[in-house]
């Protein structure tokens, strides 16, 4: 047998189990009249399943706006459903990128991972409920489109970099500041959004420790299968979860399970950089359609908030940058 039909047998075995536990559940509990209603999802899906295994974007960056605007349903289903449909996609994805030994950055991911398992239940607990669902979907919408402005304006440098691992950084280090942003976005944004610590884990990876693409993005697409896996069992455990997310769930699922390794390939072939470019505008865009949608709920002040704290995260992510140029000229 090929070598590299051998290394990717674990990938192999987790669609063979999946599909086994979801062919039952369609099947036992006769759903498949009511999963064919919800194919808009599964459609949308596409999409975001590539970029969550293309960028260091979750799928749930798709599917919390698209169920959240689009089908106006609450932050909190949106949230639980970014933690089932990448606890499938992102999971998938993380298997199929370990069996094809892509680079990761260790250091930083198991101290994420740490950080997680300590912020995402205290984020559940004491912080998500006295965030309303208008307050959780600006969260979002200024964290993505921060996101975007930043890579609209430093993509080619962001695209261009080389180095697979930091050379100035001891591995505590390392390790202390992946703790420290697992632990942060997981209270602050993980916990309302279901997405976040990937994009920020690879915001440090990419600006502070200057690894290149081939590091950062693996090893967010990691933290964020470590998380989902982590939020959804938390929700099933201590919450009830809607018979819309699991429609949903089953409707989407089958699709990213392929999805977020096809983005993984994909990338190798196409390039990385037209993808974040899209990725970065629709990142900008979404913001805008917030904006106008719930045009008669903002008041002047509330919209001048979301303007500075993009200006202000933008600020930040290139504080980040340049004390990470610091550290790497010294």
């Amino acid at each position: 047998m090929n070598k590299k039909l051998i290394n990717l047998l674990p990938w192999f075995a987790f669609l063979v189990l999946f599909f086994c536990v979801w062919f039952y559940l369609i099947t036992s509990q006769n759903l498949k009249q009511d999963v064919l209603q919800y194919w808009p999802m599964s459609v949308a899906m596409l999409f975001g399943s590539y970029a969550a295994g293309s960028t260091p974007m979750g799928g749930g960056t798709v599917g919390f706006p698209i169920l959240v605007y689009v089908f106006d349903y609450p932050a909190g289903l949106g949230r639980d459903f970014s933690f089932a449909v990448q606890s499938i996609g992102m999971v998938s994805a993380s298997i199929f990128i370990l069996c094809k030994r892509q680079h990761i950055n260790w250091p930083v991911l198991n101290g994420a991972i740490c950080g997680a398992l300590l912020g995402l239940p205290m984020g559940m607990l004491f912080f998500a409920p006295f965030v309303n669902s208008l307050l959780a979907t600006y969260i979002f919408a200024v964290m993505w489109a921060a996101f975007g402005v930043l890579h609209l304006y430093k993509l080619n440098d962001i695209c261009g970099q080389k180095h697979q691992q930091p050379t100035n950084h001891s591995v505590k280090s390392r390790v202390i500041l992946g703790l420290t942003v697992g632990l942060l976005s997981s209270i602050c944004v993980v916990s309302v959004t279901g997405v976040g610590i990937d994009m920020l884990i690879y915001i440090v990876l990419i600006l502070f420790f200057k690894n290149d693409l081939k590091t950062a993005i693996p090893t967010s697409v990691i933290i964020m299968a470590f998380t989902s896996v982590l939020g959804i069992a938390y929700q099933s455990i201590f919450s009830t979860l809607s018979a819309q997310l699991y429609l949903n769930w089953l409707a989407a699922a089958p699709i990213v399970i392929f999805g977020a390794p096809l983005g993984v390939i994909a990338v190798n072939k196409i390039g990385r950089k037209i993808t974040l470019f899209i990725v970065a505008i629709l990142c900008v865009v979404q913001f805008l359609y917030i904006v106008l949608t719930e045009y008669n709920r903002l008041s002047i002040g509330l919209f001048s908030i979301a303007l500075l704290s993009i200006v202000i995260l933008v600020a930040l992510f290139e504080g980040v940058n340049r004390l990470g140029q610091h550290y790497q000229n010294h």
